[in-house]
């Protein structure tokens, strides 16, 4: 039986949409409690082996020596163990002098052109159905620190190693050039010590609503709204480069299809000081899709879904997964840290900071057609200094010195906005 409802738009009603769609599901899956329990089985046994290695001291996230990937020396197991967990730290992946090279000069950068007088604070309200509000943000995309790394040798080697742990074809058909990203800029967070933060509640990007509601991702999650779960495969690209998000005014929203989010270290991190936690499991957003369709939940609700929010995932409705919420290792300048585009993250609350907390945000986001035409946005947003399409339009950079500009892009840059083959 196929799904009735195909919006490409936000919903004009999205309560009764929600309605709709749960009756289109219910009668798809049939016994939907059924379902849900076989699923509810194989994540508890995921949930019980993180709990067990932890209280063993064993590590949870994979860590993975940049010089490995570099080499190509990286064995079937370690990429399973990526495959299983959806997350990885690359050890290394640029040398710690040159993380904290960056880590000043993006200070001076933001020094020399005045950011503290100018800065009007948060430009959207894209966390703002989470539990604790986001962390410290900056609104900057074209320094020279970012760009360097965006489109450095190093980066482009991690990028084409993580992109090919997915199936890259299926239906007859490529979804992505794994060897190849484009620069998706994406802002900076420095967070000094003796910083208190609520930190960033658990959730996952790239649509909320979406998942349920729009064409492409009712094919991408086929086999969870058709009930066969065994069948499901996370890695499989498969439509995921067809799928679009909601446009709503004053909030972020992502224009690409990212295989991975991920961010470089500026600063070493400790252990317990408002570190990145994930939910180790990338088959969990099957559960969180099926969670909704359960009869303890309101009708025209998805668990605390809203348009144009982050999907929250929370101990009311999920507290098998949030018992899973696993912190990064201690990390060092120049790693960096990287999670499948549906796991499910939060960044943990913490009390005068020890040490410095920067990253710059990159994404590994492969070429492909939906990849192209935002590419082709950044590059005129480079050459003006504007802020990139998916963001609020605070366009601080515009008149700034130092800022990197079109002149700039090496080989690899040139390539990522389309430029060069």
């Amino acid at each position: 039986m196929a799904l009735t409802f195909t919006h490409d738009t936000l919903p004009a009603d999205p309560k009764l949409a929600i309605r709709q769609m749960k009756a289109a599901l219910r009668a798809q899956l049939g016994d939907v409690q059924q379902v849900f329990d076989k699923l509810t089985a194989k994540i508890e046994a995921r949930v019980a082996d993180i709990e067990a290695r932890k209280a063993q001291g064993l590590p949870i996230w994979p860590e993975i020596p940049f010089n490995e990937i570099a080499s190509g020396n990286i064995s079937d197991a370690t990429r399973e163990e990526i495959k299983r967990r959806g997350c990885a730290v690359i050890k290394g992946h640029f040398p710690r002098e040159q993380a904290l090279a960056w880590d000043r000069a993006m200070l001076d950068y933001l020094d020399a052109n005045r950011f503290d007088d100018v800065y009007k604070g948060p430009g959207d309200s894209f966390f703002g159905s989470l539990e604790a509000s986001r962390p410290e943000i900056y609104p900057i995309y074209w320094s020279q620190a970012q760009m360097q790394a965006r489109q450095s040798d190093n980066m482009a080697a991690v990028q084409s190693f993580l992109n090919r742990l997915w199936q890259v074809e299926s239906n007859g058909k490529q979804w992505f050039n794994p060897d190849v990203s484009v620069i998706y800029p994406d802002r900076i967070r420095r967070r000094p010590p003796g910083t208190t933060s609520k930190g960033l509640g658990a959730h996952t990007d790239s649509g909320a609503l979406e998942r349920w509601l729009l064409p492409a991702y009712q094919q991408v999650f086929a086999n969870v709204f058709n009930g066969r779960i065994d069948e499901y495969d996370p890695w499989n690209a498969a439509h995921r480069t067809d799928v679009e998000e909601y446009t709503v005014d004053n909030t972020t929203k992502c224009s690409v299809f990212r295989t991975f989010q991920g961010w470089t270290a500026l600063s070493d991190m400790i252990a317990d000081q408002g570190l990145l936690h994930v939910v180790p499991i990338p088959e969990a957003m099957a559960y969180v899709l099926l969670r909704p369709l359960l009869d303890d939940v309101p009708e025209d609700e998805l668990c605390g879904v809203a348009p144009g929010r982050v999907l929250p995932i929370s101990e009311k409705w999920h507290p098998l997964l949030i018992k899973a919420l696993t912190s990064i290792p201690a990390v060092e300048a120049g790693d960096s840290v990287w999670w499948h585009c549906d796991v499910i993250h939060a960044v943990a609350p913490v009390e005068n900071q020890q040490g410095w907390g920067n990253v710059m945000y990159i994404p590994a986001a492969p070429m492909c057609e939906k990849n192209l035409a935002y590419a082709h946005k950044v590059r005129a947003a480079l050459e003006k200094g504007a802020s990139p399409g998916d963001f609020p339009r605070e366009d601080y950079e515009v008149s700034w010195e130092g800022r990197f500009t079109l002149n700039d892009l090496n080989i690899h840059g040139k390539r990522a906005l389309g430029m060069a083959d």
